[in-house]
This record gives C-alpha cells, sequence and structure tokens, in this order.
C-alpha cells in the first residue's frame, strides 16, 4: 500500500508540474515563418550526446533567419511533448529577449538567469535557469526548439518565465515563428 500511494503522488505531482508548465501551445498560422537551425543535427535527426544528459548537457548551437521589420526580440522555447505522463509537456529551456540583431546562440550557454546582451533565461521543468537536456526514461522522444519573433522586448522577471507565463507574455506580440526537432533515446 506505500509503494501504491507514493507512486500515486508521484503521478500526481508530475501531472500538476504538466499543468504549471505544459499546456498553451502556440498557433503559428497567421505569422511569418522563421527558419531555425542547428548546425550539429538536422531536423528530426538524433541529437548528440554532448547536448544531453549521457553528456555534457550543453545547449546546442541554433541559428536563425531575421524575422520581419517588426522584429524587436526573438525567444526560445524547448520542449518534449513525448512525456510519458498524460498532459505533461517537460520544458527543457525558456530563453527570451535575445536582440533583433543576433541570428545566433552559441553552444554552452551558463546557467544563469541574466546573459549578456539583456537575454533572460526563465524557469525550464524542475525551476532551474538553464537548457536542460534531453534525458528520457525510456523510448525516444522529439525535442521541438521552437522560435517566435516578437515586436517587442519582454519586461517578464527570469524567477516567473515559465513557458506558460511566457507564452502568456507573448500572446498578441508574435511576428514570426519557427520550429524543429532532435530527437533522442538512452
Amino acid at each position: 500500500m506505500v509503494i501504491n500511494n507514493f507512486v500515486i503522488l508521484n503521478l500526481l505531482g508530475l501531472i500538476l508540474i504538466g499543468f504549471c508548465f505544459g499546456a498553451n501551445d502556440f498557433d503559428a498560422e497567421s505569422v511569418s515563418n522563421l527558419q531555425i537551425r542547428c548546425p550539429d543535427f538536422a531536423n528530426q535527426a538524433a541529437i548528440p550526446q554532448k547536448y544531453t544528459c549521457q553528456g555534457e548537457e550543453l545547449s546546442p548551437p541554433l541559428e536563425w533567419n531575421s524575422g520581419p521589420n517588426a522584429t524587436k526580440s526573438y525567444a526560445i522555447i524547448v520542449t518534449d511533448p513525448d512525456a510519458p505522463i498524460p498532459f505533461v509537456t517537460i520544458t527543457h529551456w525558456v530563453i527570451y529577449n535575445i536582440p533583433v540583431d543576433q541570428n545566433s546562440l552559441s553552444p554552452g550557454l551558463p546557467e544563469k538567469q541574466q546573459l549578456e546582451n539583456g537575454i533572460r533565461q526563465g524557469k525550464r521543468s524542475f525551476g532551474k535557469h538553464s537548457y536542460m537536456g534531453p534525458c528520457p526514461p525510456f523510448g525516444e522522444h522529439r525535442y521541438f526548439f521552437r522560435i517566435y519573433a516578437l515586436d517587442k522586448m519582454l519586461d517578464l522577471k527570469p524567477e516567473k518565465a515559465s513557458r506558460k507565463k511566457l507564452l502568456k507574455a507573448i500572446e498578441g506580440h508574435v511576428v514570426g515563428f519557427g520550429e524543429m526537432y532532435g530527437v533522442f533515446s538512452k
């Protein structure tokens, strides 16, 4: 009975995390297309081990084309929608206020709320302000890298910037969108 209660409490906790950091997918039909890519792996290809929990867990390098003229900043969200728990999408990275004149991120960004050039890292699942490498419990998971071109800089404090709160803050301000995904299994 103790094991069953423990399992049930853990599942309820993970579902609660999903509601706090999940949901709220973005409708991208009415905005300009952006192309986001990683020089180290192709769209829909395997993510190299150094960017995962089995490697150095570095944030990967990313590149994108410029957004439309109205763009003032960029935001990137990385998620794993294949979590084995109903209604839970694990958030691996929330990074925003990337300046409009910047079209790439270097690999291995540090765990800090505030980076150079005013870039901010919000809270990923489990509360840290950094990239969390892929680490599926079993099977192959997809890891979506979504970029948003925004018509403003965000006045959102990193300690409050979960994926859900960032998506709420950018409502009505997205002028461009793009995505790619990589896969990983242990």
